[in-house]
């Protein structure tokens, strides 16, 4: 069996505090239904961490109304550094998490009523689409999108990541990296002036190559209805030299440190990725214990050294309070589960 890749499973995020940080994702964005919180030893980055394990607490939450979720990320044995800089658009790497919504002016209001940093207001994007841009309590910035796919009733009208816009240094090397190993190959938009949607966004004054990304192929495997659908923005900056994010900091620290892909078969891909010039960098026994949940992880490197992570999930936790654990090893690999399965996660969510 070829690899199979079923979306973005979730987007890594550090932070000061992972209870505040939860809490906030929660009651802004629905993202309150945790799939395993953590607190242990990091010690299967060390390529990453500086040589050294860290202790971490980490919390994977998703919203069940679809999208992926969130591993919401707090070193303990040491503080947490911000970059030395302002992000801008185009310092190379992770910048603006996209977050689907089925109703974007009703997203947009209830999130201007619970005080949220709005960077923009409703606006246009290059394909005519509305959207708008809002930072998090900790500044990490977020794209509200209008989502296409949907999984079941959520508690708002927000879903979760379906997307991420990505800073490189090189367009062409890095829309064939997306193609190649994640399958982002069809172009929806690809223009290159100073754009008026993103007046108000640090960096926006600056003429910038845009390309967003989309997979002409539907994710298939278990989780493929959950997460559903996804695109990549690549932006390159004109006129200045971009800074790279995570330079001389370690993973884990503050703002967007992975994006995470849900995956089947990680034999085959690591044999993809290193064909393709882009080896695993980190892998983790096969038989990985993330607490409640189990599997495997690995990391590659885009061209630009933003960090791709893959999971293949051997168990989540479906209903803890009943000892319920799903085992995925034992499910068609190629088919979405059931859906009254995963909804039994419902039960799980964490009410404010």
């Amino acid at each position: 069996m070829s690899f199979i890749i079923s979306g973005i499973q979730q987007v890594g995020i550090g932070n000061p505090n992972v209870h505040e940080a939860f809490k906030w994702y929660r009651q802004h964005f629905g993202i309150d239904i945790p799939i395993l919180d953590e607190n242990s030893e990091a010690n299967q980055m060390l390529p990453y961490t500086a040589g050294k394990p860290h202790q971490r607490h980490a919390i994977l939450a998703i919203n069940l109304k679809g999208g992926g979720g969130f591993e919401i990320w707090q070193y303990v044995s040491r503080t947490p550094q911000p970059a030395p800089f302002e992000i801008q658009l185009g310092d190379l790497g992770f910048t603006i998490a996209k977050m689907k919504t089925s109703d974007v002016k009703a997203s947009y209001d209830l999130l201007k009523s619970k005080g949220v940093s709005m960077l923009t207001e409703i606006v246009k994007d290059p394909s005519g689409h509305d959207h708008f841009y809002v930072k998090d309590l900790n500044g990490n910035m977020f794209e509200v999108v209008k989502g296409e796919d949907w999984f079941s009733e959520g508690t708002m009208n927000m879903g979760g990541p379906n997307g991420m816009v990505i800073g490189v240094s090189d367009m062409e090397r890095s829309k064939k990296f997306y193609a190649e190993i994640l399958g982002y190959d069809t172009v929806v938009y690809d223009q290159e002036k100073v754009f008026d949607d993103w007046k108000g966004l640090s960096g926006s004054e600056h003429a910038i190559h845009r390309v967003l990304l989309k997979h002409s192929k539907p994710r298939q495997g278990s989780f493929s209805k959950l997460l559903g659908s996804s695109v990549i923005e690549l932006v390159k900056v004109k006129g200045r030299a971009p800074h790279k994010i995570f330079e001389n900091r370690l993973w884990g620290d503050l703002g967007f440190i992975h994006l995470c892909f849900d995956i089947k078969d990680m034999q085959a891909l690591k044999s993809h990725c290193a064909k393709t010039g882009h080896p695993f960098t980190v892998e983790s026994n096969p038989d990985f214990d993330m607490g409640d949940a189990a599997g495997q992880f690995a990391y590659i490197e885009d061209p630009d050294g933003a960090l791709i992570e893959f999971v293949e999930t051997h168990q989540i936790p479906v209903m803890k309070k009943i000892n319920w654990y799903l085992n995925l090893d034992k499910m068609n690999p190629k088919k979405p589960l059931p859906n009254w399965m995963l909804k039994a996660l419902r039960f799980n969510r964490v009410k404010d």
